[in-house]
């Protein structure tokens, strides 16, 4: 009887115990339930961040001579009952040959305008049928969006005065100033060591210490200052905050233009700085670039995550340079402050709706 009662206590004993531990285990599982909650909802949010409907690539291989003919038929039709839009034309383009431009390209792109501007078809009907235009109209009008339109601007007159004119065209600019002399090929994607090995995601304009450097497209400054790969550089943000201009390399000593700080805002064709080799270190104004350039580029910004994250999108700038040389700023040299300045004034509607509505 003794020994019944102690293997019956024994009994009891282990069931306590496994009840404890039960117990125990239970406690310690839900305590851990934030936790892995909070893993899944953070997995959850990054592929929901992948998951984003926005475009992650472009690739732009629009040549010039065919943006410089899609521009014309734009401007030719401004202010008629049928105003041809250039994006819609490149894009057309594009979408018909997956992004390239064949040697047909611009007969294509010349035909449809000729349809559009009679009135036999619609840009709709027209690109019904091609399955990605919508694709290459919403990349094309990232990259160009703000570079046709309407603006006023001085214009010499022959007694030297200058006199306010209204416009429609191209009121983008080439990087470097009316007058001084450039060098370029196109150097996208080459390689580049310094640091890490990396691909080159702009394009550089080779020319003199102190050449002056305009900016491409109204907008206002998001940095100002040393970068180790750019040295003395400046990023300039469009107001539709679809493109961020990347000017590098600026002169050791005098990089900018004196006025301009972050947030600054600028007009297209103003001054913004001047052409120098600084960077490629961590110790602020050194020349450690070779050769005296600008390296410019674009990066287009469909989500804020792509300003400095993943799908980072840079693009060759160089046909885009090409294009852009039919229009450069005359500058002047005030020779008290040292500064090159616009002769010519513009006022871009751009700006006066971003200093208004801020």
């Amino acid at each position: 009887m003794k020994r019944l009662k102690q293997i019956r206590y024994a009994i009891m004993t282990e069931c306590a115990l496994l009840v404890i531990l039960s117990l125990f285990l239970c406690v310690r599982k839900n305590a851990s339930l934030p936790a892995a909650s909070s893993a899944v909802s953070e997995t959850e949010t990054q592929a929901k961040e992948a998951e984003k409907d926005y475009i992650k690539w472009v690739e732009f291989h629009a040549p010039a001579e065919i943006m410089t003919a899609a521009y014309r038929l734009d401007v030719e039709t401004y202010g008629e009952k049928i105003h041809l839009d250039w994006i819609d034309l490149l894009a057309y383009v594009a979408a018909r040959h997956g992004g390239n431009f064949p040697d047909s390209a611009e007969e294509e792109l010349r035909k449809a305008a000729e349809e559009l501007r009679s009135g036999e078809t619609t840009i709709e009907a027209l690109t019904a049928d091609l399955e990605y235009f919508s694709y290459y109209r919403s990349a094309y009008s990232a990259i160009l969006g703000g570079f046709v339109g309407e603006y006023k601007i001085q214009k010499v007159q022959e007694d030297g005065s200058l006199r306010w004119e209204s416009c429609y065209g191209l009121k983008a600019f080439s990087p470097v100033a009316k007058g001084f002399y450039y060098e370029d090929y196109d150097d996208f994607g080459t390689s580049r060591s310094f640091g890490y090995s990396r691909p080159h995601l702009g394009h550089d304009m080779m020319g003199q210490i102190g050449t002056p450097i305009t900016a491409i497209e109204s907008g206002y400054v998001e940095a100002l200052g040393w970068n180790r790969y750019g040295g003395w550089r400046i990023g300039i943000r469009s107001f539709d905050k679809k493109r961020y201009y990347y000017y590098a390399h600026l002169r050791q000593n005098f990089p900018y233009n004196k006025e301009l700080k972050e947030g600054s805002v600028v007009t297209a064709g103003d001054v913004i700085g001047y052409m120098g080799h600084t960077g490629y270190s961590d110790t602020e104004n050194v020349n450690n670039i070779k050769v005296v350039h600008l390296h410019w580029g674009l990066q287009l910004i469909f989500d804020e995550s792509q300003k400095e994250g993943n799908h980072e999108i840079w693009i060759d700038c160089y046909q885009l340079t090409r294009f852009l040389y039919q229009n450069r700023c005359e500058t002047v040299k005030d020779e008290n402050t040292k500064e090159w300045h616009r002769i010519c004034d513009m006022k871009d509607p751009a700006v006066d709706r971003f200093l208004k509505n801020g």
